[in-house]
């Protein structure tokens, strides 16, 4: 069966199982979490779409710099993890290829939700490493998964 909408392949409760891991791991820290989807990544690499995608989300906007965008390609299975200066500087590129690399493994599987769960800890336990949670922190992002599914 094919799906026409990618936020089709996910049931309710599997969608809100990656919003309550994004949740559960920004309780520990400053930084936000978001996950984008997309069919393809239009003759690009996944890391060009993964940027444009993390400015029209707004990102770039926080206050610390400690953004982290998962961006998944579905149709073409190609996925991309990054992060704003302020987390980069303090991981570099391997953190982010380490946890690309977990995810992939379980996407290979077809394990996306659990690729996604595992990703989003690891991500989340590194930022409060890092900007851990503040009393006065304010959820400057929503915890959402986006589709963009045009």
């Amino acid at each position: 069966m094919k799906l026409s909408l990618i936020s089709d392949y996910f049931s309710k409760e599997e969608k809100q199982a990656v919003v309550d891991a994004i949740g559960q791991a920004e309780k520990q820290t400053s930084g936000e979490i978001r996950v984008y989807f997309e069919r393809s990544t239009k003759k690009m690499t996944p890391m060009q779409r993964a940027y444009r995608a993390f400015r029209k989300l707004g990102m770039d906007k926080t206050e610390h710099q400690n953004g982290v965008l998962i961006y998944i390609a579905f149709g073409d299975r190609a996925c991309a993890i990054i992060g704003d200066r302020g987390i980069h500087e303090k991981v570099g590129d391997h953190f982010w290829k380490e946890e690309l690399e977990i995810m992939q493994t379980n996407f290979r599987r077809d394990e996306y939700v659990k690729g996604l769960q595992k990703t989003i800890q690891l991500v989340g336990e590194k930022l409060s490493y890092y900007f851990p949670y503040q009393r006065d922190d304010v959820n400057e992002l929503d915890d959402e998964i986006y589709f963009d599914e045009d």
